[in-house]
């Protein structure tokens, strides 16, 4: 009996061991406040970015995340959460402001090393009315960065490039603009990336509530089996 707890044991932590590890990249939809690297990046759940909503938010543990939701029922384990709050893909934030330093595109090289990304954006790039662009999938310049068009995709590209053994899902959020909703759409489809569409998402104050986050895990597994 002791022996066959012993090979019983060892079978779990080799199991444990070749968990597939996933990643996220997102913004203030996939962040909690402890949960996050770096750990300077701002955060909507359980953090400062969200403390005016507080009183209303009700996802007050990580276990309530889309994401650990999404990792508890596909048995992969959390490798690097690489979200900050109010993120855009490209460039431009809010009031047209440069956001270099808490862009999609600038964080792409810290995502640890996962088996699987899953890219959560967009939402930010819509609501700030960033510059749209043209498609551009080579050669990109600084400038062209600066609108999302040609900086999902050359996220899209650095991502394969960057990790290679890695498979890349995009998630793409309800109710934004036409714009982005088809540009995400399209892109995806050149580069060969899955795109998960949400619709019909629970919110407080814009983001999800704990139902909404059960929603998004739930839609994520129905559409990436």
């Amino acid at each position: 009996m002791k022996k066959l707890f012993i090979c019983l044991a060892a079978v779990i932590a080799a199991a444990s061991c070749w968990a597939q590890k996933m990643s996220v990249l997102g913004d203030s939809y996939s962040t909690f406040g402890g949960e996050v690297t770096p750990a300077t990046n701002l955060c909507w759940y359980n953090g400062t970015d969200g403390a005016y909503a507080a009183d209303t938010i009700d996802v007050k543990s990580a276990d309530q995340t889309w994401w650990r939701i999404l990792a508890s029922e596909t048995g992969m384990r959390v490798d690097t959460n690489n979200s900050y709050s109010g993120s855009t893909i490209c460039l431009t934030g809010y009031n047209g402001a440069d956001f270099s330093d808490r862009a999609f595109i600038t964080r792409i090289h810290n995502l640890g090393d996962p088996d699987v990304i899953y890219v959560f954006g967009g939402t930010n790039d819509s609501w700030a009315g960033a510059p749209i662009g043209e498609f551009k999938y080579k050669g990109w310049t600084e400038k062209d960065l600066y609108s999302f068009r040609p900086a999902f995709a050359y996220l899209l590209d650095q991502l394969k490039h960057l990790y290679p053994h890695a498979r890349v899902v995009n998630i793409t959020n309800c109710e934004l603009s036409d714009d982005v909703t088809g540009s995400m759409d399209k892109i995806c489809r050149h580069y060969g990336v899955k795109n998960v569409r949400l619709r019909s998402i629970n919110k407080i104050y814009g983001h999800p509530s704990a139902a909404g986050m059960r929603s998004i895990a739930a839609q994520i597994l129905q559409a990436d089996k």
